[in-house]
């Protein structure tokens, strides 16, 4: 039997399948025919501005930034692993089941409770720490999208807050989104700007709102794209 002929048998029984996106490169070159590309699977893993809270469905940030990628030529899934009123700890819980086999990357948008609940900084870093590193035992690429605390419990408390998310980012080698809210008060940092981008309890945005969110953290998220590329084809 030749090579091609063995190679065509093994497709055919769904062998090659099995092996994933090396074995279908392999399978591509030996039949002088393109591989077939896969899609990028992304985890958001994060709390109620992932989810979407108060807006229909098709209006969140995960189908919104997927249909943004989508629509630049990205074949990419977004999984919605947002929950309601979860914290940097409720994070750290779920996080290692909920990246499931074959998820190529990980977004992180967390730690908005931990600030409204007054939560330790030191705390929210530990649990941040135990994310990224589980999602660099996985073996995914990883976005770390921050924020920002309020001076409510006064400087301290903010500057030792500040410091979590692109500090972990830089330990872990993960791209790094400053301020999720970025794109709603303007570079200038007005935010009084925002206020007509959010829904009435203040927290949320609205559906115009997560669109210039989309288009401010799109392209973070295509260099993300752009390593679990780069990583396969190496």
């Amino acid at each position: 039997m030749s090579a091609i002929s063995a190679l065509r048998r093994h497709w055919t029984y769904g062998h090659l399948a099995r092996r994933g996106k090396a074995a279908a490169v392999i399978l591509g070159l030996a039949l002088g025919t393109p591989a077939m590309a896969e899609t990028t699977q992304i985890l958001a893993l994060g709390d109620s501005l992932t989810q979407g809270y108060g807006l229909p469905a098709k209006d969140g940030l995960v189908p919104q930034l997927e249909r943004w990628l989508q629509a630049r030529g990205h074949d990419v899934k977004i999984v919605n692993g947002g929950v309601s009123g979860d914290t940097t700890r409720g994070g750290l819980a779920r996080v290692s089941w909920s990246l499931t086999q074959g998820m190529d990357a990980m977004i992180v948008t967390l730690g908005g409770n931990d600030i409204l609940r007054g939560v330790d900084p030191a705390e929210t870093r530990s649990n941040l720490d135990g994310i990224l590193q589980i999602g660099q035992s996985k073996g995914v690429e990883m976005l770390v999208i921050g924020l920002y605390a309020s001076q409510n419990y006064g400087a301290d408390y903010k500057k030792a807050f500040d410091r979590i998310h692109p500090e972990l980012a830089e330990t872990y080698g993960a791209l790094y989104e400053p301020n999720y809210f970025q794109a709603l008060i303007g570079d200038d940092g007005d935010p009084s700007a925002y206020v007509k981008y959010m829904q009435m309890d203040g927290i949320h945005p609205k559906a115009v709102g997560v669109a210039r969110i989309v288009e401010r953290i799109g392209p973070r998220v295509e260099e993300l794209i752009g390593r679990v590329e780069t990583r396969a084809e190496g």
